[in-house]
C-alpha cells in the first residue's frame, strides 16, 4: 500500500495533465462556483486542516513538501464514504487529484473500519508530496476533502486547502 501511494505520490506531476484532459467538466464545471461539483450543495460536518501551511518543498536527497492532515467529526458518529484530493496548478483550475478508498482512508488516518468518533481527531501524519528533482518543482494548491455519512445516510463534508509552494525555503 506505502508503495502504491509513494508511486501515485511521484507520478502526480505527469499524470495529472492527462488526467485533466480527459475529466475536465466533470471536477468543476461551473467556474463561477469556488467549490468542485462533487463538494458543492454537502453540509459541512467535519473540520480538516494541514500543518504546516503554506508548505515549502525540503531537499533531502530529491525534493519532499512534510505535512500532516487532520480530520474530526463535528457532527457525530460518521463513517467515511470517500477522501480524497483536488488540485489546482494552472489556470484550468480544479482537477481531481487522487480518490481514496474507505480502506485506504482508514490505514492512512489509523481510524478503524473508517468510522469517525464525535469530537476525536484522526491524522494523515505523513501526507507527503515528492519531487526527484528542481524541474519537477512547482507550486500550487490542493483541496483535500472527506465524504462521511451518519447513521441516518445523511452525508458531510469536510475540506481543508493546503498551499504547495514551488521554491524551497
Amino acid at each position: 500500500m506505502k508503495r502504491i501511494l509513494l508511486f501515485l505520490l511521484l507520478t502526480a506531476a505527469t499524470a495529472a495533465p492527462l488526467l485533466a484532459q480527459t475529466t475536465p467538466a466533470t471536477a468543476w464545471s461551473n467556474h463561477r462556483r469556488v467549490l468542485p461539483d462533487k463538494l458543492r450543495a454537502v453540509p459541512v460536518g467535519l473540520t480538516l486542516w494541514h500543518t504546516p501551511n503554506p508548505n515549502y518543498p525540503e531537499q533531502p536527497g530529491g525534493y519532499v513538501w512534510k505535512h500532516s492532515t487532520m480530520l474530526r467529526s463535528e457532527v457525530g458518529p460518521l463513517t467515511v464514504v470517500e477522501c480524497g484530493s483536488f488540485i489546482w496548478y494552472d489556470e484550468r483550475g480544479w482537477q481531481q487529484n487522487m480518490v481514496e478508498t474507505p480502506a485506504e482512508f482508514a490505514e492512512l488516518f489509523q481510524c478503524p473500519a473508517g468510522r469517525l468518533e464525535y469530537g476525536r481527531t484522526y491524522t494523515f501524519a505523513k501526507n507527503y508530496r515528492y519531487a526527484d528533482n528542481a524541474r519537477r518543482l512547482y507550486g500550487g494548491d490542493a483541496l483535500w476533502y472527506i465524504l462521511a455519512r451518519d447513521a441516518a445516510g445523511k452525508l458531510y463534508k469536510g475540506q481543508g486547502l493546503i498551499e504547495t509552494e514551488a521554491t524551497p525555503r
